[in-house]
């Protein structure tokens, strides 16, 4: 079995607003073999960039598009391959849309696997410690009262999720308005739910970080994600040492060495890799490890399309710290439509995890060539 091609489709809606929304557009890889196989990979990143790194001819020996490094190769030698990609793109690929590029790619190899050998991923990478898994609902945080409970009640009226997160959006303006948001996001969610607060990186100031956080301690936040941005792991792991909140990161980063740092020095309490920028699901899986063996929840970054959600789920049901499914709830057509019969909560709100070969899913071609660009 051989690969003979490494294929990048940039797909984008009509029109992309300048928000956190990261399901507007979307880079699918394609990798195609001799067998007729082909598997589906996804990376949450600048997607002609990706296109751009996997497209790149060789400059030289030790500096090479992605695409000449695995053409030829066998799709099942999977680690070999994440290793030999490391190795001959280093020049420009150590950490950010290289990994990212790396990522989308071992997603589709695992996906080759699993359908070469008619099971889940899942199967292949431990076995499956759960079924279905809860999700909690990820939404951009408004700017209003009414909006929030607006945005809540939409999406309770269907779906009975077992939390919410709100983030970006209106968050990091101000310091009264950050802690205003949340005490209405409490009022809006209950009592009941678990409710998680997503900052997008804003804060830049430990102490306006350190007094907010004691505020939103009061509105009993399950968790607390992303207040400053990745390179600035001292403020952390300071924040961490002084909150009776959890501080969960880790979508920005790549590599198990970023994500070392990140547990170590940036004392996190729940670790976020997103499959599409860690370094994929060969990543993904070591660091669950690393995660559990510092004690620490394991609950990915997933706020993309199905083909994301699918490769999560089959990482989610294969360890045993993992917690919640991240349900983006982005109502843009990438993120519901792009593939065919998207994940849906059951009554309990909880997301059934596919068990079918690969990553179990199947590529909406109408959607896909509608808005391929």
């Amino acid at each position: 079995m051989k690969i003979t091609d490494v294929e990048v489709v940039v797909v984008r809606q009509d029109e992309v607003k300048m928000i956190g929304d990261g399901s507007q557009d979307t880079a699918i890889v394609l990798v195609h073999t001799d067998e007729g196989i082909t598997g589906i990979g996804e990376v949450d990143s600048a997607p002609e960039v990706v296109k751009m790194i996997v497209d790149a001819p060789s400059s030289h020996d030790q500096c090479r598009g992605l695409k000449s490094i695995l053409v030829g190769e066998d799709p099942r030698n999977i680690e070999y391959l994440w290793y030999k990609m490391y190795h001959y793109s280093y020049y420009y690929s150590r950490r950010s849309v290289g990994i990212h590029a790396m990522s989308g790619i071992d997603i589709a190899l695992w996906d080759i696997l699993g359908k070469k050998m008619g099971v889940s991923v899942s199967r292949l990478i431990g076995g499956r410690f759960r079924e279905k898994i809860p999700a909690y609902c990820s939404v951009l945080m408004p700017g209003t009262k009414k909006e929030i409970f607006d945005l809540v009640n939409h999406h309770k009226k269907d779906c009975n999720y077992h939390g919410y997160k709100f983030g970006w959006g209106a968050l990091g303006e101000s310091e009264e308005k950050d802690i205003k948001l949340v005490e209405y996001a409490r009022e809006a969610v209950g009592s009941e739910n678990r409710l998680m607060i997503d900052i997008g990186m804003r804060w830049k100031d430990y102490k306006y970080a350190l007094r907010v956080s004691k505020e939103y301690e009061k509105q009993n936040i399950y968790w607390l994600e992303e207040p400053f941005e990745p390179d600035y792991l001292d403020m952390f792991g300071r924040l961490s040492d002084n909150i009776n909140v959890s501080l969960a990161s880790g979508e920005e980063y790549g590599t198990l060495f970023e994500f070392n740092d990140l547990i170590n020095k940036g004392k996190v309490d729940i670790v976020q890799p997103d499959m599409s920028r860690c370094g994929g699901i060969t990543m993904a899986k070591k660091i669950a490890d690393m995660a559990m063996l510092n004690g620490k929840k394991l609950i990915p970054h997933a706020f993309k399309t199905g083909i994301l959600m699918a490769a999560t789920l089959q990482l989610i049901a294969s360890i045993p710290n993992a917690d919640m499914l991240e349900y983006c709830a982005q109502e843009t057509v990438l993120s519901k439509g792009l593939v065919k019969h998207h994940f849906k909560l059951d009554k309990d709100g909880n997301v059934l995890i596919p068990d079918l070969p690969g990553l179990g899913i199947e590529l909406n071609e109408e959607i896909l060539n509608k808005y391929r660009r």
